[in-house]
């Protein structure tokens, strides 16, 4: 890509704000695009997936991103989001330089977190990660389609303690003032760190759309203040280089709101190391601060979002505890049960101890935590989303194929498998010990439970 292909103000502004070395940031443009992967720790550290991983450094000649300890570059033409460790939930396909964000955060185990912005799920999977999949990780995205794809990612990489809203930021700020220990805030941007990915995102770019995103990520930075308890910290962070979205964001933020301090702010750029280019900033609310003084509007509008509430859910979670005390001898089932329609959540032990149940009311919820069952005419049929949260000594019964097994690609089209005719019952279905799903024995055959949606194997929507 040269020069006169970007647009000239852009150019214009670039060389402004680089100086002398625009020229070497201008020529960074004419370089292939960096591609990466982060290893899922709450899998690649354990039993199985840490030889898993082993092989995945070997298989697709990984090098490691230095400011991420669990991030790789990977080179053309390897495809690791067409192989079956990444259906497992193994890794997550993510630009390296957007795994800066959650590693300056740096959430603890058992803390609220909040990602504001979530889709499609680089950093909340990566914030799981870091917290060892202990307390509260609340992941929104506004846009339906987008959450569901969130939804989706948290589900392949097994994490269990996440629950995905899909609502406005003002929306959230009036349920949730002051909740928050660490809130991630990966704005919206006019994306000028995507040129070298996606030449469409040059066509859309100019200078009023850098001024409405400005405008827009302002608006979506109050909210985060409201949300943030005092004493906690917060990271802003955008793929995008202008100093409007960045740097000016940060200084009207301190200006206006005196008890937020300023802690680091840096850049990320693509002439000088090896990535498409970030700006992250982490921002600390002073725990002297006076309260604020925010009353939650909660609504009475209990819609079909709302959770059931009451003798139906002791009901169901008490057969699904019958259930997996017999096919799942390993595991313990941790959450507070809450149920919508025919489908039995595990919602985080944290949300109910520092908040409860009644803030879900009229709220749009994608995935209230671990999906653990959906009840069938009183029976129990475990939910995917369980399988891929589980270890395979959890499970009464398990069937293992290995990676580069004709078997492993006939299950990820959707296809039943001959299995020994001892095997009977739900069985969890791993690739290399690494869950993909449930299966059903019965008469020498594994009966293919992966939802249909899942049952092409392709790399799924992230940040590639």
């Amino acid at each position: 890509m040269t020069e006169e292909q970007l647009p000239a103000a852009y150019t214009t502004a670039m060389r402004e704000l680089l100086g002398k070395e625009a020229d070497a940031f201008l020529e960074s443009y004419n370089a292939r695009r960096t591609q990466g992967l982060r290893f899922n720790t709450l899998k690649s550290l354990h039993g199985s997936g840490s030889k898993a991983a082993e092989h995945t450094v070997s298989l697709f000649g990984l090098t490691p991103v230095p400011w991420c300890p669990s991030g790789y570059y990977y080179e053309e033409p390897a495809r690791p989001g067409r192989h079956p460790y990444h259906t497992a939930g193994l890794y997550y396909i993510q630009e390296p330089s957007a795994m800066s964000a959650a590693e300056l955060l740096a959430p603890l185990p058992g803390e609220t977190v909040l990602d504001l912005a979530a889709a499609p799920g680089g950093k909340t999977t990566h914030l799981a990660a870091l917290m060892q999949g202990k307390g509260l990780l609340v992941s929104n995205e506004i846009h339906p389609e987008r959450a569901k794809i969130l939804a989706e990612n948290v589900e392949r990489l097994g994490i269990s303690h996440a629950l995905v809203t899909s609502s406005t930021p003002g929306e959230l700020s009036r349920r949730f003032p002051e909740v928050f220990d660490k809130i991630m805030l990966d704005a919206p941007c006019s994306g000028e760190g995507m040129f070298r990915k996606d030449p469409s995102a040059i066509t859309e770019w100019s200078p009023g759309h850098v001024e409405m995103c400005a405008a827009r990520q302002w608006d979506i930075l109050q909210d985060a203040y409201l949300m943030l308890k005092p004493g906690g910290s917060m990271v802003y962070s955008t793929c995008t280089f202008n100093a409007s979205e960045n740097e000016e964001n940060m200084a009207r933020l301190i200006e206006t709101y005196p008890d937020m301090e300023l802690i680091t702010e840096k850049r990320l750029w693509p002439h000088l190391e090896k990535g498409e280019g970030h700006f992250v900033a982490l921002l600390r609310k002073k725990a002297a601060a006076e309260a604020a003084q925010i009353r939650s509007k909660r609504s009475s509008n209990r819609g079909k979002h709302a959770p059931k509430t009451g003798s139906s859910v002791r009901e169901a979670y008490q057969q699904f505890q019958a259930w997996a005390s017999a096919e799942l001898p390993g595991f313990s089932a941790h959450g507070v049960p809450v149920l919508f329609g025919e489908s039995l959540y595990l919602l985080p032990e944290l949300f109910s101890q520092t908040l409860h149940t009644g803030l879900l009311e009229g709220l749009k919820v994608p995935r209230a935590g671990l999906h653990a069952a959906h009840l069938k005419k009183n029976r129990i049929e475990p939910a995917h989303a369980l399988a891929m949260a589980l270890q395979p000594g959890q499970a009464a019964r398990s069937y293992d194929m290995e990676a580069d097994s004709p078997s492993i690609y006939a299950w990820l089209r959707g296809e039943s498998l001959p299995v020994p005719p001892e095997l009977h019952g739900w069985t969890l279905v791993t690739v290399d010990g690494l869950p993909v799903g449930w299966g059903k024995a019965s008469s020498g055959q594994l009966k293919n439970h992966l939802p249909k949606g899942l049952r092409i194997l392709k790399a799924n929507i992230e940040e590639q």
